[in-house]
């Protein structure tokens, strides 16, 4: 997305505001999908990741699956027209009344607990299933996002199996298939094939003999960081699809190549734009504030992650050093500390790279401030694909109330030929 595009979105449809690239999320399915070169190979957007309707559709298009992990996720995802049979459902400690509501759509469940699949050959005994296991392997861009290993909340671990089995063989369930998934942002590329034999070890027609797939997560790593190089998926994918193919001939036939990429498919895609409104020098030290906040971007808060950010007006700017921060009443709320980047000043536009995984999908309404509009990027134009409510609309929303009219907050603003 070239400058003058993300300038104009800006003034169509002010700041902040989200930016996806559709395209750019079309050209990473189609090479992870050529990466993988397996008959059977199925992709099932995480679509925790960023549960834009737009992005789901193309992805929908593509004859992308879906992760769902909430019912609000399957609800979503039903709504862009995504099939159940195209969905898989991950269960992470959900109430019973959660399970009779998700078993009730036939979706296939994917659990990850034997207490829950205690509870869930009870109630739909004779019934196909999906179970989550615990690779025990360790990796992940960061402690927060690490789901593998016997300290974590995920999946069962693999000296369980024979748990499993009793309690499979008394409910007459039927296994169809193994989930792992070791973490997020994987930093040894070996992590994704040492899970795949963990799980592989477990996977035998004596354990699960009606296994129909193997579904072996995502966590695939994208560059965030200037010194970061991109993965090499069609290496990755050599080896992975050598490997499953010497498992399916000892399993005795071929079985379904399954994966759950999220941030891989839409984390380059998407910008926040910000506007710059305060440029302020502490001594040796100056903090530029925007008019978003760790509310609308929690990554950097939450994780230490780096987001590239770019001075989108002033790109040739003398260089300086500067600390971008937000709007929020929280001393933590920086998108970036010790930043070098072209000059800063007020009323400049910045473009928060990266920001189209893991970003608006975790934001929140801190200080009751609403969260950005999102705008999609297509074949050279652009459109609104989800509009800014107005402080007016947020409390509407928390009081039941009805919204008193207020400005229009770019909200309804379009342009003939961006639509």
């Amino acid at each position: 997305m070239t400058p003058d595009l993300l300038t104009d979105i800006a003034d169509t449809f002010g700041t902040p505001t989200y930016v996806y690239d559709l395209d750019r999320v079309k050209e990473q399915y189609n090479t992870f999908k050529s990466a993988f070169p397996w008959p059977r190979l199925k992709i099932c957007y995480a679509m925790k990741a960023n549960y834009n309707r737009d992005i789901l559709a193309t992805l929908n298009e593509l004859g992308s699956g879906i992760d769902a992990v909430s019912p609000g996720d399957l609800a979503m995802a039903r709504s862009c027209g995504i099939s159940i049979s195209n969905i898989i459902y991950t269960a992470n400690n959900i109430t019973d009344t959660e399970m009779h509501e998700i078993a009730a759509t036939g979706v296939l469940m994917n659990i990850g607990s034997l207490s829950r699949l205690k509870r869930y050959a009870e109630a739909y005994p004779g019934t196909r299933v999906c179970l989550r296991i615990n690779p025990d392997v360790v990796d992940g861009a960061h402690d927060k996002i690490k789901t593998g290993g016997d300290l974590t909340k995920f999946g069962i671990l693999l000296e369980d199996v024979e748990q499993i089995k009793e309690i499979v063989r008394e409910a007459g369930l039927k296994v169809v298939g193994l989930h792992e998934h070791t973490g997020s942002g994987l930093k040894k590329p070996d992590s994704i094939i040492k899970a795949m034999k963990q799980v592989m070890s477990v996977a035998t027609r004596e354990n699960f003999p009606d296994l129909e797939f193997l579904d072996f997560g995502g966590g695939f790593k994208v560059p965030y960081g200037p010194d970061e190089a991109p993965i090499d998926i069609r290496e990755i994918g050599s080896r992975v699809t050598r490997l499953f193919s010497e498992f399916c001939r000892d399993y005795g036939r071929e079985l379904g190549l399954w994966f759950e990429p999220g941030k891989y498919l839409t984390a380059q895609a998407g910008t926040l734009l910000v506007r710059v409104n305060t440029v302020k020098q502490n001594r040796h030290r100056t903090i530029c504030g925007t008019d978003s906040g760790f509310p609308q971007l929690i990554r950097p808060m939450f994780y230490d992650a780096y987001h590239a950010i770019e001075n989108i007006s002033n790109p040739a700017g003398m260089p300086g050093t500067y600390d971008i921060c937000g709007n929020i009443c929280e001393t933590g709320d920086l998108f970036a500390k010790d930043r070098d980047m072209p000059e800063v000043r007020e009323n400049d536009l910045l473009g928060i790279k990266d920001a189209g995984a893991y970003c608006y999908a975790m934001g929140g309404t801190y200080n009751l401030r609403p969260m950005p509009a999102e705008v999609v990027v297509e074949k050279g134009g652009f459109r609104l694909s989800r509009k800014r409510l107005t402080p007016e609309d947020l409390v509407a929303l928390i009081t039941g109330e009805s919204a008193t009219p207020a400005r229009n907050d770019f909200n309804t603003q379009t342009r003939p030929d961006a639509a």
